[in-house]
């Protein structure tokens, strides 16, 4: 027993030499498979099997440990006492090795089962749970993906609407204005200009709806267009409506006589008619109210040897439609006798063909004043004469609203005489006004009277005979045919503007009828054109004249007097006048037709264009901000006979409407031909024209602005409606 004991002791290091004492040197040299038989019979005890966690290893450390048992049995056991206590002794460790092994499988294999059931309970599996918690977790993973689907939707919606606006801002948009801008410009002949006659009538409306106002013009054609056929075959007489947009034809109107006077923005009564604009066409014995979306005719009514434009007045029969008043001439005044001193001369005023009567020794005239009704076209009463006398030209008629609402006509002959819109009720129809405001006198208006029987009140009477009479309304000239109450109601309560012919011009106080000031220069051709020049509530006068193959443009403040900007140019030998448009820097650009500006002597413009060539004449534009640099817009050799302006109010842009005279070969007349020009496009593509620098106020050199710095200025400007 102690043989078999020891023997055990000495097995995990090796024999010495002599078989008997261990030698602890040789340890070092030993086996691994030492140590691992230590583990292995230690783990049996731990309950720790060496199958379920090292894998082959553990066979193999057995298989070494049973090796060496071999070995110490061939080493001899010296009698069969010793073999088998050490065959019992090895068969108790086999036995309780297979128990640990058996314990440490079990052991790891549970835990396998546990990992296998949490793992397939965390993917949904088919472990103990996992059949019953499947559904569950799938349904929370789909609930998941759904919100994360969601909340990338509401994150790339957005970013694409935005990226998708952005193209449409920096591309889209700007491609349809430049179209739009390119189709503004337009030219378009229409009929022809007899010479000496009138300029054409011509006015601006929407009349389709687009939010552009379209072009009214009045024409005159011959079969062929030559003089044999002129003098055979009688013309024909049409107004023309004509798209803003390319300058096609919307609709013609042939009438029986020339167009004088072509007036938009009548608001007739009904709803449904008031989606219709209303044109009112004045001929010389018509004034005839058509549909503007088709041109067919409202009403007509005939009248004799009409002298002026139809004038807007309030409602004077509670059909919630303004009326229209016109001034005629009496039958025994149509053509005047042989005999007689009145004679009628061309006008030279665009706005006012008809107010060419000029009177020469003769110190009265009657002239009469025609009510319309707006709605039907029917006459209120008979016309009621007025016995004017004077010298020079028609004055008006004008409504004027006073300060205490009553409503007055101003006209006259060379003078300014006023009337009560009541009495010219009453005389026309024999009874006195419903209507409240006529009813309503202003008494310090009524003092002027110099007679309690005298009908007029005297406004201006004086030696220097008036040429014009235009109220002080930032861009009256633009719209001086409109029929539109709100555009009209600024018109009826300003100040006027007086042109003499000497060529003076004054403002005068609507408030108590007394003189601001008074300007002299040369005679003018044409009414001023009223605009913001400087900062002030008060609009300035942009005027011109011609003298001595000179043309002088000037600005004149409209609170001092004061001449604020004066050029000189070779005189075109035009009688066109200006234009102010209101623009996107708070102040006014005036246009005006010129030929070359003069830098040096006068004397040395007369032989600046020969006698045989033809004159070019130059659209200037003038801005406040640089009153040294003109803009010249375009230039042509036709001769310019009317113009208006057209106002866009998305694009803030003005369109330039022109009827000019064309020069045909011989025996032709000249053709008419309406052209239309965008205003910003003309400004992009304007050539700089620089004036005489001057001086400061200090005798300093004025800084001279650079080119770069005046294109990038024009192009930022855009126009308004005042």
């Amino acid at each position: 027993m102690a043989a078999a004991l020891s023997r055990a002791l000495k097995l995990p290091g090796k024999k010495g030499p002599d078989l008997g004492e261990y030698d602890p040197l040789t340890q070092a040299d030993s086996e691994d498979e030492s140590e691992e038989d230590d583990l292995v019979l230690n783990y049996p005890r731990n309950g720790l099997g060496r199958d379920g966690c090292l894998g082959s290893g553990s066979s193999k450390l057995r298989g070494g440990r049973s090796g060496r048992l071999v070995g110490a049995e061939d080493d001899a056991p010296e009698d069969e006492e010793e073999e088998e206590e050490e065959d019992k002794w090895r068969e108790g460790l086999k036995s309780k090795q297979a128990v640990g092994d058996l314990r440490a499988t079990q052991y790891w294999s549970s835990h396998r089962d546990a990992g296998r059931d949490r793992s397939g309970e965390d993917r949904g599996g088919s472990g103990p749970l996992g059949g019953a918690v499947l559904g569950a977790h799938g349904a929370d993973a789909e609930a998941k993906r759904v919100r994360n689907a969601v909340r990338s939707a509401f994150f790339l919606v957005p970013l694409v609407c935005a990226m998708l606006l952005v193209l449409l801002c920096a591309f889209l948009i700007p491609c349809r204005k430049g179209e739009l801008e390119r189709r503004m410009q337009w030219e378009r002949a229409l009929g022809v200009i007899p010479r000496g006659g009138f300029p054409p009538a011509l006015a601006m409306w929407d009349l389709d709806g687009d939010s552009l106002q379209d072009v009214l013009v009045g024409v005159t054609e011959y079969t062929n267009n030559s003089r044999a056929s002129k003098d055979t075959k009688a013309p024909v007489y049409s107004a023309v409506a004509l798209s803003a947009l390319g300058g096609q034809v919307l609709w013609r109107k042939v009438l029986q006589e020339s167009v004088t006077y072509i007036q938009c923005g009548l608001q007739l009564g009904t709803q449904q008619q008031q989606q219709q604009p209303v044109v009112i066409l004045v001929s010389k014995s018509t004034v005839m109210a058509v549909n503007g979306s088709t041109g067919r005719t409202l009403w007509s009514v005939q009248l004799r040897s009409i002298e002026s434009q139809a004038v807007l007045l309030p409602d004077l029969q509670g059909d919630s439609v303004p009326d229209l008043l016109v001034a005629t001439l009496p039958a025994d005044e149509d053509r005047p006798p042989a005999t007689s001193n009145l004679t009628i001369l061309p006008s030279h005023n665009i706005h006012h063909r008809s107010s060419g009567q000029t009177v020469q020794n003769v110190s009265v005239m009657d002239l009469s004043l025609n009510l319309i009704s707006g709605l039907t076209g029917a006459k209120l009463g008979n016309p009621v004469p007025f016995n004017l006398t004077g010298q020079g030209k028609l004055v008006g008629p004008l409504l004027h609203e006073t300060q205490q609402g009553a409503y007055y006509i101003l006209f006259g002959l060379g003078n300014v005489e006023a009337v009560s819109l009541g009495d010219v009720y009453f005389g026309v129809t024999g009874t006195k006004p419903q209507t409240p405001a006529l009813l309503r006198k202003d008494q310090s208006w009524e003092r002027l009277k110099k007679t309690n029987a005298s009908s007029f009140i005297h406004i201006y009477r004086g030696s220097e005979h008036l040429e014009f009479l235009s109220p002080l309304v930032d861009g009256f000239g633009n719209s001086h045919d409109c029929l539109d109450s709100a555009a009209n109601l600024n018109s009826t309560r300003s100040d006027w503007v007086l042109v003499y012919t000497s060529g003076k011009v004054s403002v005068l106080r609507q408030s108590d009828l007394r003189k601001d000031w008074t300007f002299i220069s040369p005679p003018m051709h044409s009414q001023p054109a009223p605009g913001h020049y400087h900062d002030s509530v008060v609009l300035d006068l942009f005027i011109q004249h011609s003298a001595g193959g000179v043309m002088q443009a000037q600005v004149v403040s409209g609170s001092t007097g004061r001449a604020l900007w004066s050029a000189e140019f070779v005189c075109p030998d035009l009688r066109l006048g200006p234009s102010a448009i209101a623009s996107s820097s708070g102040k006014s650009v005036f246009l005006f037709w010129a030929s070359e500006p003069i830098r040096g002597q006068k004397n040395a413009t007369k032989t600046t264009v020969a006698p045989a060539e033809p004159r070019i004449r130059r659209l200037f534009l003038l801005h406040p901000a640089y009153p040294t640099v003109l803009l010249e817009l375009t230039n042509t050799t036709d001769t310019i006979k009317t113009s208006a302006v057209s106002y866009l109010e998305r694009q803030k842009d003005a369109t330039y409407i022109t009827v000019s005279s064309r020069p045909m070969p011989d025996p032709k007349p000249d053709a008419q031909v309406v052209k239309s020009m965008s205003l910003k496009l003309a400004v992009a593509q304007g050539r700089v024209v620089r004036l005489g620098e001057g001086s400061r106020p200090g005798g300093e050199p004025p800084a001279k602005p650079a080119d770069s710095e005046i294109s990038k200025f024009f192009r930022r400007l855009s126009f308004k409606r005042q």
